[in-house]
């Protein structure tokens, strides 16, 4: 396949500069299409890949949720970026628990790349129920939906603008010779109004804010409750939080475009307010770690170890300390926890509501 970076030179040549929001999608759109980018061997890890506990804990959420609900059969289970298919396969496994659900869910995976597809069907196989593949929210069949995404919102692209002395201005990619380069788009954007410090940079997430209001409309519509775990930050806030990571290590953004991992912290509070707009009901935000240590954590774990051998006794201690860790580098802290549900589910576990409007 030809490198990303000669194309994206060809079109900034042709075009001229280009969004931030544009490039982030076209190096996403390739770097998802090539490879699987989970693991040791690839560029990072997430939770469902540390432990099954976290996999795990979500099902039983699930079927607290679903039990409120009044057990509506059939039942849309559905995953935004399933990445290898391990926390569906767990969250699966632990809802064996409740027979009832097994026959009332049907499993929808929202899913464009065709490696990570295979990774899934391998995964689920053993699952005892049949799965659909979707390129969008959109194209799951309508009815009462239980859905979760870990780690999507992240992978979003989003705008960004800086702030000048002339207004909030776009931040572009351009090129300086063959190397791409950040720029400013000369005029500003009106409806942002005057920035109060000049230097600031404003990340504007309209792809996500999109698809949340999609979502939040459908469960106000349809009902049901979405699960959203990723890690970000209750806004307003500003700050350039574009990164880039390969094989572990933090890269340049424009170094090696569709080669790299690309994410932004999520602003939960956008997420929210989309979510508010479509009459739908917010519950959150916690921490990751607060969360899991509601749904029992500690306590499966103790499980775990009560059937393990001293070295698997030792990799689960590892892997609850990692889940649970606190710190502003912490996957415990960084990473927040988010529901959106319809208006007749009025409490979730281990999240509170929160008196939320647009």
């Amino acid at each position: 396949m030809r490198p990303l970076k000669e194309t994206l030179r060809e079109t900034i040549a042709l075009e001229g500069p280009i969004s931030v929001e544009r490039y982030m999608g076209l190096c996403l759109r390739h770097y998802y299409a090539t490879r699987d980018p989970l693991g040791a061997a690839g560029d990072f890890t997430t939770a469902p890949e540390i432990s099954q506990m976290f996999g795990e804990l979500i099902g039983l959420w699930m079927l607290e949720v679903w039990n409120g609900m009044g057990r509506p059969a059939p039942c849309r289970l559905v995953e935004l970026g399933p990445g290898r298919g391990t926390l569906m396969a767990d969250l699966l496994r632990a809802t064996r628990l409740l027979p009832d659900f097994k026959a009332a869910a049907t499993v929808h995976l929202v899913e464009t790349s065709p490696s990570l597809k295979q990774r899934q069907q391998a995964a689920l196989a053993a699952s005892g129920l049949p799965v659909q593949w979707h390129d969008r929210i959109e194209d799951v069949p309508s009815g009462p939906t239980l859905l979760v995404t870990n780690e999507f919102f992240d992978a979003l692209p989003v705008r960004q603008f800086a702030a000048t002395d002339r207004g909030w201005c776009e931040r572009l990619v351009g090129l300086d010779g063959e190397d791409l380069i950040f720029g400013l788009r000369p005029e500003p954007e009106p409806a942002l109004g005057k920035p109060l410090r000049l230097g600031d940079i404003l990340e504007w997430p309209a792809v996500s804010i999109d698809i949340m209001g999609t979502l939040a409309g459908r469960l106000a519509h349809d009902g049901g409750a979405a699960l959203i775990l990723d890690y970000g930050y209750w806004g307003p806030a500003f700050g350039d939080t574009l990164q880039a990571l390969k094989n572990h290590q933090p890269v340049d953004p424009l170094q090696e475009p569709g080669e790299a991992d690309l994410t932004t912290h999520v602003d939960f509070h956008r997420l929210a307010q989309a979510a508010a707009a479509q009459g739908s009901r917010v519950h959150g935000i916690v921490t990751q770690g607060d969360f899991l240590q509601a749904l029992g954590i500690e306590t499966r774990a103790n499980a775990l170890k009560a059937h393990a051998t001293p070295a698997q006794a030792a990799d689960i201690d590892r892997a609850l300390a990692r889940l649970t860790e606190r710190g502003p580098t912490g996957m415990g802290e960084l990473f927040k926890v988010l529901a959106v549900t319809d208006e007749a589910v009025q409490a979730v576990p281990g999240l509170p509501a929160l008196p939320f409007s647009s």
